[in-house]
């Protein structure tokens, strides 16, 4: 075919014309206001009576409804604060959603306490009924958890003091963000200012002056920042663990483990397997480091591309990467990707005033998705575009389910994105021209290896020390440094020189207060999806409807029961995991193979 040139800028303005703007957004979020006030007046009405399994059919469609126009509501406008972080109009409205879901989640507050408080004989035949039945799960799962809150009034209370406090400091983080530029020289001697995206790429330059220079100017502008940042940090995480205290939840692992819906006994034996692999990786490190004519490699030289990786592919280039090697394990991922590029799905161009990172959000009213990234032409970057993609075709294929169905976790959300890649790598190493390119993709592929064994593993680990100090108080810069120094120490076994201190406050992740713990998931998600991509080898091609069954399953079912219906493994045990380690074992060998002298 014909390879069209792809748009690098998205359409929003067929989800809501008008951008910050739109006035077709302002009566969305009208009506949904108004609908919200009809709900918590039913509720109210309702109140102190068990309800009858009609009532509660009846508030749940009303809640469903209103989910999915919240989290379009959500999508739009952290697109807009994406593509122009500085549009006050965007950040109004933002502020706007976040009150009305606050007021939502007070109304889903009182939803739960009815589903709690239903009989055992009306709660039965109400999960029974046709229209309910596909979502039983996560309706017995929202009156489980019921349980173990607060009052509904002060849970309710909670949720509307989140708004200016917990929720508040994290978008006071985006602002910091938002206000930090980069004021560097380019090799013609012309002074440039930098966006924290566009410095982010120059990271993994391949020119080791450019990362080494890049990350000087990185930490010392987040030094800089360094006290906002540490504010923000301190107190969100201060709220959640006076929340915590309230509810009697002892562990602050508690609350993650229940959104991923994962038993600590799986996270234990992850982490386990993720340990034993780890010496393997170190070997790969240290070749590395060789390779690169280094004693051994600073934290800006592990995504240091090599072979030629090092060199830069135009963006449709990189679209037909993709394409092609999703054709090669399924036609409908191939062709929902490649709609995703034609239609203007897709924010990629390299321009200042964008946030940093990718991502990938959903508009379910409009059965669309939107990604977003800053593509400056990189192996690394044309990996992020695949990660995204498979987050989108996992949205894509649950389109036809019920608004509860969609709510799946964050842990197997980074399963179907992170099979993606590993489809792109494996795919393009096998059409590998010569010995450099194959050395390149092998090398991009282990980077991503590392990036889930240790850098996740090095935010684990300062997150739950950083939590446990600070039940004793406000933590300092100082102490924040030290402890994510040891935990990256740590995490990479020794394998480093040059740490990078600031990494709590240059990493969005943390301030993310809709997901606490936002790090363990990935891990989980890579290897889950290692553990896949193993079967699918074995299988062939149809594996990619039983690929699909398992996404379309990931928002009804714990990880354990999902993992025992499709595959038939243990997730609480280790064997499933240390398979699924061996591939990037495996790949190790490959790679000192194909390096050694």
């Amino acid at each position: 075919m014909t390879f069209p040139i792809f748009p690098q800028v998205w359409d929003l303005d067929v989800i809501y014309p008008g951008g910050s703007k739109s006035s077709a957004f302002v009566q969305e979020l009208d009506g949904m206001e108004r609908d919200i006030r009809a709900l918590e007046e039913a509720l109210q009405a309702a109140k102190g009576a068990a309800p009858a399994a009609a009532q509660l059919a009846e508030w749940t469609a009303v809640v469903q409804s209103v989910l999915s126009r919240l989290h379009q509501a959500d999508s739009f406008v952290g697109c807009l604060l994406a593509e122009q972080m500085k549009d006050a109009a965007a950040s109004a409205l933002n502020d706007r959603v976040r009150t009305i879901a606050a007021r939502f989640n007070t109304a889903l507050t009182s939803f739960d306490e009815q589903l709690s408080a239903a009989s055992d004989a009306e709660w039965a035949g109400f999960l029974a009924r046709e229209a309910i039945a596909p979502v039983a799960f996560r309706l017995q799962e929202r009156r489980d958890v019921a349980k173990e809150k607060l009052a509904p009034a002060l849970e309710a209370l909670a949720g509307e003091l989140a708004v200016d406090g917990y929720h508040g400091w994290g978008e006071f983080y985006n602002t910091v963000v938002s206000r930090t530029q980069f004021h560097t020289v380019d090799k013609d001697g012309q002074a440039k200012t930098l966006s924290v995206g566009q410095m982010a790429n120059k990271l993994s330059d391949g020119d080791r002056a450019v990362r080494a220079e890049a990350f000087t100017h990185w930490e010392r502008v987040w030094g800089e920042q360094s006290e906002l940042c540490a504010e923000a940090l301190n107190r969100l995480s201060g709220f959640r663990l006076k929340l915590y205290e309230k509810r009697g939840w002892g562990s602050v692992l508690k609350e993650p483990l229940a959104i991923n819906r994962m038993s600590e006994a799986t996270l234990n034996a992850m982490w386990s397997a993720v340990n034993e692999g780890k010496p393997a990786l170190v070997q790969y490190l240290d070749r590395k480091a060789k390779l690169l004519g280094l004693e051994q490699l600073d934290w800006h030289d592990v995504d240091a591309p090599i072979g030629s990786a090092s060199r830069t592919v135009s963006y449709d280039e990189g679209a037909k990467l993709i394409l092609d090697s999703f054709r090669n394990f399924s036609s409908d991922l191939a062709d929902f990707s490649e709609m995703a590029f034609k239609d203007g799905w897709i924010e990629a161009e390299d321009r200042a005033g964008k946030r940093p990172g990718g991502f990938c959000t959903s508009f379910p009213i409009s059965g669309q998705t939107r990604i977003f990234m800053t593509y400056s032409g990189t192996m690394n970057n044309i990996s992020t575009l695949a990660h995204e993609l498979g987050h989108a075709y996992h949205q894509h294929v649950l389109n036809d389910l019920q608004p509860f169905a969609h709510e799946y976790a964050m842990n197997v959300a980074e399963t179907a994105s992170t099979f993606a890649e590993l489809i792109l790598s494996d795919a393009t190493m096998a059409t590998a021209k010569d010995h450099d390119e194959k050395l390149g993709m092998l090398d991009d592929k282990l980077q991503r290896s590392v990036a889930f064994f240790m850098n996740i593993h090095a935010r684990f680990l300062f997150e739950t020390r950083f939590y446990d100090r600070r039940r004793e108080g406000m933590v300092t810069v100082e102490e924040l440094n030290a402890l994510m120094s040891e935990a990256q120490h740590e995490a990479y076994s020794g394998a480093l020189g040059k740490l990078h201190p600031h990494f709590w406050a240059a990493k969005l992740h943390f301030y993310a207060t809709d997901v606490p713990f936002y790090n363990f998931p990935y891990t989980f998600g890579y290897l889950f999806s290692c553990g896949l991509y193993a079967i699918a080898q074995k299988e062939g091609p149809s594996f990619a409807d039983r690929y699909v069954a398992l996404l379309r399953d990931t928002g009804l079912m714990t990880v354990e029961e999902l993992a025992q219906k499709h595959l038939g493994v243990r997730l609480d045990e280790p064997e499933f995991w240390r398979g699924a380690v061996a591939l990037s074992t495996a790949d190790v060998e490959a790679f000192l193979a194909l390096t050694a002298e």
